[in-house]
């Protein structure tokens, strides 16, 4: 386990020294993010109304956050696909390190580049009109919700990458699977007009939980029904447990997979 940790803390640096010496990396999570916020807020905030008299601009940031940490996933698919084509992933393979350590370098790092993109969001967002209402440790729960979210996001975009092996396909599949997640959900619109089992896909969807559960910690949430379902009732506690289930599947497959992929090359 101190191996593990010791391995993995120096391919974190070894990626933030990186990403220090190519700041080009950070164009697509700084641009892209800033675009949401502003596309959201400004072209369907005068459309949108959202129960409880908020404004759609409160009620939307979480949502685009949510959507910035799904891309978390085709994020680190693409960084995996690079570090096996360049042979980074050999190199690594022949040294006596920790094989997890790998992995934990790589999502650590993609999960730092979220974090970079919400506090830059964060600006347009109070031009916006965005606020948070429940105070700074709560505020710190939700973006602390949303990142677990992110990690989670990561490491299936690792075991994505893994198993595909080409960029093409991870962009092709990554958006099949991002785009429902993110518009099946509460991320951009109530849930209270949608048809039946629409709505009732919706209200299990794992994003929903986190995005409600954002809410509920930044005080932008809309009411709740008492007939909602109980991830709509418990989303803080659903979008822990659901977080941390995506994590207990991803994380041993994903370094099977990436045995498997080394061993290949």
């Amino acid at each position: 386990m101190t191996e593990t940790i010791t391995h993995s803390s120096a391919l974190i640096g070894r990626h933030m020294r990186h990403l220090i010496r190519t700041p080009q990396q950070l164009l697509s999570v700084t641009l892209m993010p800033v675009l949401f916020v502003l596309v959201f807020g400004y072209l369907f905030g005068s459309a949108m109304s959202v129960p409880g008299g908020q404004t759609y601009q409160e009620y939307i940031m979480a949502g685009i956050f949510a959507q910035v940490v799904l891309g978390n996933m085709i994020l680190s698919a693409l960084g995996v696909i690079s570090d096996l084509d360049n042979g980074l992933m050999d190199r690594f393979r022949s040294l006596p390190m920790s094989r997890s350590a790998v992995l934990v370098g790589r999502t650590t790092h993609d999960l730092v580049l979220t974090m970079w993109s919400f506090a830059i969001m964060a600006v347009p967002g109070y031009m916006i009109g965005w606020r948070v209402h429940e105070g700074p440790l709560k505020m710190l729960g939700g973006f602390g919700i949303m990142l677990l979210l992110g990690f989670a996001a990561s490491w299936l975009g690792a075991l994505l990458g893994l198993t595909l092996a080409n960029a093409e396909a991870v962009n092709a599949l990554g958006s099949i699977i991002v785009m429902p997640l993110a518009f099946l959900s509460n991320a951009f619109i109530p849930l209270g007009g949608l048809p039946g089992w629409m709505q009732t896909i919706s209200e299990w969807n794992p994003v929903s939980s986190v995005v409600l559960a954002a809410r509920l910690l930044f005080g932008n949430a809309e009411p709740m029904g008492d007939d909602a379902a109980f991830p709509m009732q418990h989303p803080v506690l659903m979008a822990v447990v659901l977080s941390l289930a995506l994590l207990a599947v991803a994380v041993p497959f994903t370094i099977r997979a990436y045995e498997r992929a080394a061993s290949k090359k």
